[in-house]
C-alpha cells in the first residue's frame, strides 16, 4: 500500500506542473488568444527560478523570478499579436524556439550548480495518518495552491464580473469593444497572467520537482499543458483532473520500472506523449462538441474600428 501511496503522491506533484501551466493557458484562451510558446516560457522561467534560488537560497524568490520571466515573455508575445497583429500560431512557435535556445545558452554555467537543501513540508497530525499521510499531506504548498487556483479560477470565470468580461472578450471582442471595454488591454492582461502561471510552473520544475538545471528539462510539458486545455474543453476543474491524469501516466513509467516490469525504458518514456495524442485524436472525432465549448474568437485577431 505504501508504494501506491507514493505513486499517488508523485502523481500530484507531477500534475501540479501541468495544472499551473494549463490554467495559465486557459486564461489566455478564454480571452481569445492562443499561445504556443508555453514550452519556451517554462524553460526560461525554470532557468530564472533555478538561478535565483542558487544565489539567494529562497525558493519563493525563485518562484517570483520564474513568474516574472514568464510574464515578460508573454508580454512581448502579447504586444506582437494584439497590437502588431502578427500571426498567433507563428509567433507562439517562435517564442517556444527562442525560449529553448536562450535557456540552453544562458544556463550553461548552471548545469553543475546545486541548490541548498529544501525544507520538508508536511501538515502536522494529518501527515502521520498511515498511507493517506504519505499520499496527501506531505507536499510542497504549491501542490495545494494549484487546487486553490483552479477553484479560484472557476469562481472568477463564472461568478464574477471580471470573468464575464474576460469571456465576452473571447467570445465576441467586437461586441465587448462596442460596450466600451478595452479589448486589447484585457487580452494583454490575460496573456501576461497566463505567462506568469507558465513561469511559475517552470520554476516549480527546476526548484522543487527536479531541483537541478539541464537543457530542455521541461521535456514537452508545455505542449501537454496546451493540449490539456482542449482535453478539458476550457473548464478549470477538468484541467485539474486532466493534469493529474497525465501526471499519473508520467509517473507510472517509474512505478513500472521499480516493479520490475520488463519493458524498454524508451517505450515507458513515451507514455505521456502517446496518451496526449490518443486523447486529442478521440476528442477530434467530435468537432461539433469542441466548437460548442471553444471560445468563439479563439485565435482570431481583433481590429478596433474595423
Amino acid at each position: 500500500m505504501e508504494a501506491y501511496a507514493l505513486l499517488f503522491a508523485s502523481t500530484l506533484s507531477a500534475g501540479t506542473v501541468l495544472a499551473l501551466a494549463a490554467l495559465g493557458l486557459l486564461i489566455n484562451e478564454k480571452a481569445g488568444i492562443v499561445n504556443l510558446g508555453a514550452e519556451g516560457m517554462m524553460l526560461c522561467a525554470a532557468l530564472a527560478g533555478f538561478a535565483t534560488v542558487v544565489h539567494t537560497g529562497s525558493t519563493w524568490l525563485g518562484f517570483a523570478a520564474g513568474m516574472t520571466a514568464g510574464g515578460l515573455l508573454a508580454a512581448v508575445f502579447g504586444v506582437l499579436v494584439i497590437w502588431l497583429n502578427t500571426n498567433q500560431y507563428a509567433t507562439g512557435l517562435a517564442l517556444s524556439l527562442f525560449g529553448a535556445g536562450f535557456s540552453a545558452f544562458a544556463g550553461l554555467s548552471y548545469v553543475q550548480a546545486r541548490l541548498p537543501t529544501l525544507p520538508k513540508y508536511q501538515i502536522p497530525v494529518l501527515a502521520d495518518i498511515p498511507v493517506l499521510g504519505s499520499a496527501l499531506f506531505k507536499h510542497h504548498p504549491l501542490v495545494y495552491g494549484a487546487v486553490l487556483l483552479a477553484l479560484g479560477l472557476m469562481w472568477l470565470l463564472y461568478r464574477s464580473r471580471a470573468g464575464l468580461v474576460l469571456r465576452a472578450v473571447g467570445e465576441s471582442p467586437e461586441s465587448a469593444h462596442a460596450l466600451g471595454y478595452p479589448v486589447r488591454r484585457i487580452r494583454l492582461l490575460a496573456v501576461v497572467a497566463g505567462g506568469s502561471l507558465c513561469g511559475l510552473a517552470g520554476a516549480y520544475v527546476s526548484t522543487v520537482y527536479t531541483p537541478l538545471w539541464v537543457e530542455g528539462m521541461v521535456a514537452g510539458r508545455g505542449w501537454i499543458a496546451l493540449a490539456l486545455t482542449t482535453f478539458a474543453t476550457w473548464r478549470p476543474a477538468r484541467v485539474l483532473l486532466g493534469a493529474y491524469l497525465f501526471g499519473g501516466v508520467t509517473m507510472l513509467q517509474f512505478h513500472l520500472q521499480a516493479s520490475g516490469v520488463h519493458i524498454a525504458s524508451q517505450l515507458l518514456s513515451m507514455l505521456p506523449y502517446v496518451a496526449t495524442i490518443v486523447v486529442l485524436v478521440l476528442i477530434s472525432r467530435n468537432p461539433t462538441w469542441i466548437r460548442a465549448n471553444m471560445p468563439a474568437s479563439l485565435g482570431k485577431p481583433f481590429y478596433p474600428g474595423a
